[in-house]
């Protein structure tokens, strides 16, 4: 236990995304999980996950996994998938083979549960984080190792359980404090200027405190629109802040 206390505690250090993901998974690994997916979205709608490009991924899985996982949006037709966005809380795959055996799950569901089989994606445990916010939802797949069965992950669970919690919520909460690395990277000019507009400045008044033309304080803000695919200054201030990409402290800025 005491290294799963000092491995909480260097998540809460940890100053990129990237970096919190690389303490998490030699923990998982060890459990016997090496394979893991992780994704955090804010912008949920009632009918989608949202835009792809403004959501956060991160696995362990081969490139090849990816594609099969990302084709055609194989993922969001799965019983898991739609398990993570109507719960908060964690559980073990058993359910979902019983619900398959049992004639339970739609014809799309049962036929991703098939292509799984196939590929050897057994057992696992998913959780799915609690949220303050009606648009934000995470979650976390730990695939079992080869060779292991619901009968072998339930009793991990069942002995493990609480602490593959403790370390799974604190990194997803320390991962939503952070810079989120979706789209393209604002500048550094660009989101200072976003930064200005968001205290209420006047472009006239960011050319002086940035000391650049009115004419280029709106070249970064539109760059800036770009990059986050916004419409107006104001929809990227909120984006910005919702993805955590001003108002950055120095060493949580990106590289």
């Amino acid at each position: 236990m005491a290294g799963v206390f000092n491995l909480l505690g260097q998540i809460t250090q940890a100053a990129s995304v990237n970096a919190v993901w690389e303490l998490c998974i030699p923990y998982y690994r060890d459990l016997g999980f090496a394979r893991v997916n992780y994704t955090f979205s804010k912008f949920l709608s009632e009918n989608s996950y949202g835009d792809p490009d403004d959501a956060l991924f991160l696995t362990t899985n081969s490139p090849e996994y990816l594609r099969f996982f990302t084709r055609d949006k194989f993922y969001t037709r799965t019983p898991l998938f739609h398990w993570v966005l109507n719960n908060e809380g964690a559980c073990t795959w058993r359910w979902v083979h019983d619900a398959y055996q049992s004639g339970a799950l739609n014809p799309a569901e049962a036929e991703t549960v098939r292509t799984n089989l196939a590929n050897g994606i057994l057992a696992g445990i998913t959780i799915s984080f609690p949220s303050a916010a009606r648009r934000a939802r995470a979650g976390l797949g730990l695939i079992a190792d080869p060779g292991m069965d619901d009968d072998d992950v339930d009793r991990i669970w069942d002995a493990r359980g609480e602490e593959i919690l403790a370390v799974a919520n604190m990194m997803h909460l320390k991962i939503s404090q952070l810079p989120l690395t979706t789209r393209n990277r604002l500048t550094a000019r660009q989101r200072e200027a976003l930064e200005w507009v968001a205290d209420g400045k006047t472009s006239q008044d960011i050319a002086v405190l940035m000391g650049v033309s009115v004419a280029m304080v709106e070249k970064h803000l539109r760059l800036a629109r770009e990059a986050l695919d916004v419409e107006t200054t104001a929809q990227a201030v909120a984006k910005g802040a919702l993805l955590n990409k001003i108002f950055l402290r120095p060493e949580a800025e990106p590289d």
